[in-house]
């Protein structure tokens, strides 16, 4: 027989243990709790929502507190409220997801319009037992097209005892038809200072001794994921053998100890290549992961950039250790801004050479090398500064000194040409020799005479200029009447709807794309346009945004329209005297040219002419 009670529950970890079970319990979402909080006081209750937002944020949780609150009903409250004070007749069926009118679905696994059709086929039917039936989807975003689209109208007039719940992580995946139908809330990411104070209770409760750098490594670790959090944290008690404290959290997530960073980054920035990979491997050896070093130096970097603008951003914030916040306002002071901002993009393209490389202490190592090398070098501004300030009478003007050059954005080094004059005389008027500093690096200095002989040069060969389309091109529109012309409406339909202009000259065509757009957009259309012009065009997509599409143009065109005609006082009038009508379309009459005057007027009448016109009669 077992010693364990058979009354003892089953061990729960905290990241269930501790779920909220009703709005006071979330933290971190304060505007989405108040919006709806005025919504139920006013009895607005909308008939959909959309949750969005990283992992562990609480959708799911959140979700299923909304519907507790729609059917919220106790001996006292008959009606859905946002206040849960005590569990209602309904409340633990529905928190613990085995209410019958409560169904969640989780989208990932059930993408099919079958499954659709099912809920749309039990809407039809009143709840059982609660108030409303709720249909909480998760992942909605994983739905297929045929889906989203067979639950639009269901969505957009649903029975009156029906509500909808959706939970996603990838909003954009979402289509704009289903959005527009639903109330969306963003549950942001929980500040560190805010979630290292939530895993503090936690830690009371639990009777857990947790220092507190320790909960603050493990809410930075967290990323402002709550449910990450304490999974970290229930990892952790479990690793100190019910004690949570930094060396064993460090140890266990393979972070590196954050002083030592500190000491790390002051050796590359003061260009000890050496004491700086001592450094790096004295951490590996301990067990930091080398992807993770760089990534706390390129956290303490933004540290210190932000310190040199916001001085007092350091003021409460739990999360940063004494040395980070002492040591990092002195770099603040010392370091140029510039220096700062090259050592962030270095590390930026590093961490993921580190993170995919099959050596990785040896790829974050030549990072290192690297960030040092560049810390010590003036930026191609200053180096060009200091050539042009050099004096003029001295015989040569080195922008920078012996064995370093200005790095460019490749790493490589600028190199910088200095001429003297070199003293003539009758005897020797031949030009001096040239000389060059170092073979291949990344300077050169030239001495040459002072009156050098004008060396001849040829002009180049003009360039035969690009051939000019058949059919002038100058704009998105002249595209899509191009199409139109050659009868090929669904060319003119992805212009209108897909392409938004960046540049356009004869043969070539620069432009960003829509999300919808096809595919194979850019090389259909560079071959009609060959087709159509007898020119070859180079049709590229840019990352610039480019400007708005013809549709777009002609929507704004329409809606501006529209409200001017709204604000005319016969409209209105009009509006007023027929209620329920509205405005559809705008047109406005052409100007009559004086041909059609002359047509339309009487024999008899005079017609004006303009005074030039007068004049030559």
């Amino acid at each position: 027989m077992s010693d364990t009670p058979a009354s003892q529950a089953p061990y729960r970890v905290l990241a269930r243990k501790y779920r909220p079970r009703d709005f006071s319990d979330l933290i971190g979402q304060e505007p989405m709790v108040r919006t709806l909080k005025n919504a139920f006081a006013a009895n607005r209750i909308a008939q959909a929502w959309m949750l969005t937002g990283v992992r562990g944020v609480g959708k799911t949780t959140t979700a299923r507190i909304l519907a507790r609150a729609l059917n919220y009903e106790t001996d006292s409250v008959h009606e859905p409220r946002i206040d849960l004070p005590e569990m209602g007749e309904h409340c633990a069926a529905i928190m613990e997801g085995r209410h019958v009118d409560v169904i969640e679905m989780d989208a990932a696994s059930h993408t099919g319009i079958d499954d659709i059709r099912e809920i749309i086929e039990q809407v039809r039917y009143r709840p059982v037992s609660a108030r409303y039936k709720v249909y909480i989807i998760d992942e909605v975003h994983m739905l297929s097209t045929q889906a989203f689209n067979g639950l639009l109208k269901t969505l957009e007039e649903p029975p009156e005892h029906v509500k909808f719940i959706f939970a996603t992580t990838e909003i954009r995946k979402v289509p704009i038809t289903v959005l527009s139908r639903c109330q969306r809330f963003d549950l942001r990411r929980i500040d560190t200072a805010e979630l290292a104070a939530h895993l503090r209770k936690i830690s009371d409760l639990e009777s857990v001794k947790a220092d507190e750098q320790a909960l603050a490594m493990i809410a930075r670790a967290a990323e402002g994921s709550v449910r990450d959090s304490l999974s970290i944290l229930d990892q952790a008690i479990a690793h100190g053998s019910g004690r949570v404290d930094a060396e064993a959290v460090r140890s266990m997530l393979g972070l590196a100890d954050r002083a030592r960073v500190i000491d790390l980054f002051e050796h590359l920035m003061a260009g000890r290549i050496a004491a700086a990979l001592d450094e790096f491997r004295a951490q590996y050896d301990v067990g930091a992961d080398p992807a993770v070093v760089l990534t706390d130096l390129a956290d303490f970097t933004h540290l210190v950039t932000r310190l040199r603008f916001v001085p007092e951003a350091v003021g409460n914030d739990p999360s940063l250790t004494p040395d980070e916040k002492t040591r990092g306002i002195a770099f603040a002071k010392q370091l140029p801004v510039k220096v700062l901002s090259r050592a962030w993009q270095m590390l930026l393209k590093g961490i993921p050479e580190a993170e995919l490389s099959s050596r990785p202490v040896a790829a974050a190592e030549m990072v290192l090398i690297r960030l040092a090398h560049a810390a010590t070098l003036p930026t191609l501004d200053e180096a060009l500064k200091a050539l042009d300030d050099a004096p003029s009478g001295e015989p040569t003007r080195p922008a920078l000194s012996s064995g370093s050059a200005a790095p460019s954005g490749n790493g490589n080094g600028a190199s910088a040409v200095a001429q003297a004059a070199a003293p003539a005389s009758a005897e020797n008027p031949s030009p001096a020799p040239t000389a060059r500093a170092g073979s291949g690096g990344a300077q050169a200095m030239r001495l040459v005479s002072s009156e050098p002989e004008p060396v001849r040069q040829e002009a180049p060969p003009p360039e035969p200029e690009p051939a000019k389309p058949s059919v002038p091109v100058y704009s998105m529109q002249d595209l899509a009447d191009l199409a139109d012309r050659h009868r090929d409406p669904l060319m003119k339909v992805n212009i209108r709807k897909c392409m938004r202009p960046v540049s356009i000259e004869p043969g070539k065509l620069s432009v960003s794309l829509t999300e919808d757009a096809p595919r194979t957009l850019l090389g259909d259309l560079s071959k009609r346009l060959q087709d159509w012009t007898g020119v070859r065009w180079i049709v590229s997509l840019s990352r610039e945004p480019g400007g708005e599409t013809l549709d777009e143009i002609e929507t704004e065109r329409r809606e501006s329209a529209v409200a001017d005609a709204s604000r005319d006082p016969e409209v209105a009038a009009i509006l007023a005297a027929f209620p329920g009508a509205k405005i559809i379309d705008v047109r406005l009459a052409e100007t009559p040219t004086e041909d059609d005057m002359l047509e339309q007027a009487p024999d008899d009448q005079e017609i004006p002419l303009d005074p030039d016109e007068a004049d030559d009669l």
